[in-house]
């Protein structure tokens, strides 16, 4: 089965190898027929600590690596 990878900002690097990745999609409501802007946030596994605040990355599905963390970092920025 293939890992659902998905593209949003980080609005926090505050913890120890974690990011929040904050994942913004857009569909158009069924009945009102306009389009809805949803955001979820998502704590991501950064293993090296390169990612910061305002840098938009990839995330990819993983095994779970604790309660909330089930997603890692896979594009960064080259910065």
């Amino acid at each position: 089965m293939p890992r659902r990878i998905l593209e949003g900002k980080v609005v926090s690097d505050k913890m120890d190898k974690t990011v929040t990745v904050l994942v913004e999609r857009r569909f158009m409501h069924p009945v009102y027929k306009k389009y809805v802007k949803m955001t979820d946030r998502y704590a991501a596994h950064d293993e090296n600590g390169a990612c910061k605040e305002g840098d938009v990355v990839q995330i990819e599905e993983c095994r779970p690596i604790s309660k909330r963390k089930s997603w890692r970092v896979v594009n960064r920025p080259a910065a």
